[in-house]
């Protein structure tokens, strides 16, 4: 990599007095942002009024954006360099950041101002909003938090970056054919994108394959080279993060792979034009899909490559930027902290010891001090099959200097545990190599000086289950950071009629404290606010219903309750359950006409990894059943069912607001914490769940009285696991269970077809119903009951939605990175400007 160019002093006074003087890519004000939005259109589109497309018209609105962003980026960068602050890196394998034009007119204070330039000129901002695709670098809460964490960490004005992959296609969208889930390629790049700079001298080199040769050096010393590699090139493209208000604009650095020789021109002069390619498509791979299918041999070893590539790339600029302003490492923990997000990134455990070790000269003992003290570690699922365990075979021939090093770490780390004399059994249990194994989450938490989950119960979890004998053994790395969503996206962008209502009666400064909320708490007494509440959620609900109509065809009564699921699709996560819970209100109906249930429309929404045969079943039912109730005359105006497809981060934007209900019924013990269920309450709705992840947290802010709750606790689950759980025998005592059951086995959903979700039958009563659907079912019922003579008392419901909006405190990703801050990184926030 070239050197950066002196700048000489007449230059840099110049650039200083440039950067200080107020222009029309800087200026704030109506006229300037009208300007530079007409400039941008001219002179970056190359378009007029005549040939203008609403597309021009949002490049040239987020150019004008990013113009006044990159003065505080600069700004913001040169307060670290000169404060020489230590800085947060938060590596992680998803960031799903959703639209950014919104967002960043909200955070710089600039919304108001375009709204009224570009409405002088016939141009509506809010039109603009829907040209901007969805950067879908995720596929569900993990990534959404890291989203939610680099908002706050900019507001907070905390020195922090973010690294990930710059994917070529995110997490898919989704179609439904017949009502199955059908993927396509989501193209969030095909038009380009406005927000990123590409900074491709910044290129760094990462290693794949090869062999190891080790030799000693003239000084007598050890070392291990890394040889016959084939080498890809990481180019880095940098995405401005802003802070709300303040002046801080933080960078999300998005590595890109390409190969390190893209074309062979004497294969191509011979004919062999896929040859000519084919180093340049290999090398792309990486880079190009979200979580590629790992259910062949070539799918886990294109995990691996993407896992280890952005570690690389990122461990790389990390310590390079170190070594500008300082010698040596004996400061590096002083100047630096790593968090990984899950355990994805926890190769960067041995990429920093190679790099220490092999390339920078450290003694083994030293690079190990210095990896543990800047590394933590953020523990996000309790299921074994999301921890991460590479065949050794595998992680060897990809990485082969990274298996020995792990082999090193690891035999060190069995020989302390022989000398403090830990029992065989919990040594093999803690051991990073097992069976054949790399046990990638045992590797980060020998390697990292904190360990952390995501809720209360999640940790303690943590702590009495999963990693209960590297508790045991060091009880004081073990600590909890209950998982937090920001209030600036889910309520002052997703809620504006809510936020602006909330402005009025306890005026502004909540969006950066939102304890403030619970000042509305008295107000849930107050008829006349309760009636303005109640008209914010029928506004929210008519928008969503408008989106209903014209996705799925369906006209939705807005009276009735919007009893919502959106999420991810997994077993635990339990939408069989709410499935079943329709079925039998449907069988109601159909056996008694004159009943009346409360009217409801339930709204399903999220996608289903595309090897996940069992969560794609469950779609096509829900679809299955959508179809018959929707569509029986028997139950219109009673019933609804929809499935919006394709659920993403603008969408939640919308749907949260609308819910009156929010299921989170996972399986107790199986939910690290969910932040959707924080979203719902958030904008006022009231939850039904089970004490699993954060929900028990949020029973206990908004008050027992104000949550529905239904289902086994944790320790029930393991009672009734421990005894033996026959899901048959809840089948044959509860005659509503089995009518349900029995309809969906015998066709009712399915005419035609009436054996086609025997699969779904079969997971429940022979696949020993793994997540305990039939074991709640009953609790579950009766609870909805509950639910629905609630319903029925506007006032009460009410009051009770916005007790549960005011005690939400807690709940925002500020008080999380905080925390984490103070209590992890040891980082303070820095002053810009």
């Amino acid at each position: 990599m070239a050197p950066p160019r002196k700048t000489s002093t007449a230059e840099a006074r110049a650039l200083e007095r440039a950067r200080d003087l107020p222009n029309a890519r800087t200026a704030t004000d109506v006229e300037s942002l009208r300007r530079s939005f007409l400039d941008h259109l001219q002179f970056s589109q190359g378009k007029d009024e005549h040939s203008e497309t609403a597309l021009d018209r949002f490049f040239a609105l987020s150019y004008s954006v990013r113009d006044r962003l990159m003065k505080k980026w600069i700004q913001t960068q040169q307060a670290y360099y000169h404060s020489d602050a230590k800085r947060i890196y938060y590596l992680s394998l998803e960031f799903l950041m959703g639209k950014a034009l919104e967002n960043n007119l909200i955070n710089l204070g600039l919304y108001d101002g375009v709204k009224e330039g570009l409405r002088a000129i016939g141009v509506e901002v809010a039109d603009l909003f829907g040209q901007e695709p969805d950067a879908g670098l995720g596929n569900g809460g993990l990534g959404r938090l890291a989203a939610c964490f680099l908002d706050s960490m900019a507001t907070l004005a905390l020195p922090a970056y973010g690294y990930g992959i710059r994917y070529e296609f995110g997490i898919f969208d989704q179609d439904l054919r017949d009502g199955w889930q059908v993927e396509r390629p989501e193209e969030w790049l095909r038009f380009g994108n406005p927000w990123e700079v590409a900074r491709p001298e910044y290129e760094v080199p990462v290693a794949f394959y090869g062999r190891t040769e080790g030799s000693h050096d003239e000084s007598g010393k050890y070392r291990v080279r890394w040889m016959d590699a084939r080498h890809v090139l990481g180019t880095p493209y940098d995405t401005p993060i802003s802070g709300y208000r303040n002046g801080t604009v933080n960078t999300l650095r998005l590595w890109r792979a390409r190969a390190s020789e893209e074309f062979d021109l004497a294969d191509f002069n011979r004919g062999d034009y896929l040859a000519a390619v084919e180093e340049k498509n290999l090398s792309e791979n990486i880079s190009k899909v979200l979580y590629p299918n790992d259910l062949t041999v070539m799918g886990k070893e294109l995990r691996l490559q993407q896992q280890y590539f952005f570690v690389a790339c990122s461990i790389h600029d990390i310590v390079i930027r170190h070594l500008k302003t300082h010698e040596g490492f004996d400061t590096f923990a002083d100047k630096v902290a790593i968090q990984l997000n899950d355990t994805h990134p926890a190769i960067a455990i041995a990429e920093l010891m190679r790099v220490l070790v092999d390339e920078q000269g450290l003694e083994w003992e030293s690079a190990w001090e210095t990896c543990r003290s800047v590394f933590g570690y953020t523990n996000h699922t309790l299921l074994p099959e999301a921890l991460e365990r590479w065949p050794a075979d595998l992680f060897g021939r990809v990485l082969p200097r990274h298996l020995e090093i792990i082999h090193e770490i690891n035999r060190r780390f069995l020989a302390g545990l022989r000398e403090s004399e830990v029992d065989q059994g919990a040594a093999a249990r803690m051991s990073i190599v097992e069976e054949g194994h790399v046990r990638m989450a045992n590797l980060a938490v020998v390697g990292s000086h904190s360990v952390n989950g995501v809720a209360a119960l999640h940790t303690e979890l943590l702590k009495t289950d999963l990693f209960k004998d590297f508790h045991a053994l060091w009880p004081e790395r073990f600590n909890n950071k209950t998982n937090g969503v920001t209030p600036r996206r889910w309520i002052v962008q997703a809620n504006p009629e809510l936020a602006h209502m909330i402005t009025e009666v306890i005026g502004p400064g909540w969006e950066l404290d939102i304890d403030e909320l619970h000042r509305l708490e008295p107000l849930a007494d107050d008829q006349a606010f309760r009636r303005r509440f109640r008209e914010v959620k029928r506004g929210n609900k008519e928008k969503l219903a408008e989106i209903i109509q014209r996705q799925n065809l369906i006209t939705v009564d807005v009276n009735s309750m919007f009893d919502v699921q959106v999420k991810r699709f997994h077993e635990y996560k339990r939408q069989l359950l709410n499935v079943l819970h329709i079925v039998a209100l449907y069988l109601r109906i159909k056996a008694d006409p004159s009943y009346q249930p409360v009217p409801r429309t339930f709204v399903f929404g999220g996608k289903a990894a595309p090897g996940y045969a069992m969560a794609k079943w469950h779609i096509k039912l829900i679809n299955s059943v959508a179809e018959v109730v929707n569509h029986d005359i028997d139950v219109r105006g009673r019933l609804a069912v929809v499935f919006i497809k394709n659920y993403r981060v603008s969408l939640g934007e919308r749907i949260f607001p609308a819910a009156d209900l929010s299921e989170q019924i996972s399986t107790a013990g199986k939910e690290a914490s969910g932040t959707g269920n924080m979203k719902f309450t958030m904008n006022g709705a009231l939850t039904i769940g089970t004490l699993d992840g954060a929900n028990v947290e949020i029973r206990e802010e908004v008050g027992p009285e104000n949550f529905f709750l239904f289902g086994l606790t944790v320790e029930q689950v393991k009672e009734l696991k421990r005894r033996g759980y026959d899901p048959w025998e809840y089948y044959r005592q509860n005659r509503e269970l089995k009518a349900v059951i029995d309809a969906i086995a015998g066709g009712t959903f399915s005419p035609g077809q009436p054996r086609l979700f025997q699969p779904v039958v079969d997971s429940l009563l022979n696949g020993g119903d793994q997540y305990l659907c039939l074991a709640d079912f009953a609790s579950y019922v009766q609870c909805q009951e509950e639910v629905s003579k609630t319903y029925l008392d506007p006032e009460r419901w009410t009051r009770l939605a916005i007790l549960n909006a005011a005690r939400t405190g807690k709940f925002s990703s500020d008080r999380t990175i905080r925390q984490y801050a103070d209590e992890i990184w040891g980082v303070s926030p820095v002053k810009v400007g």
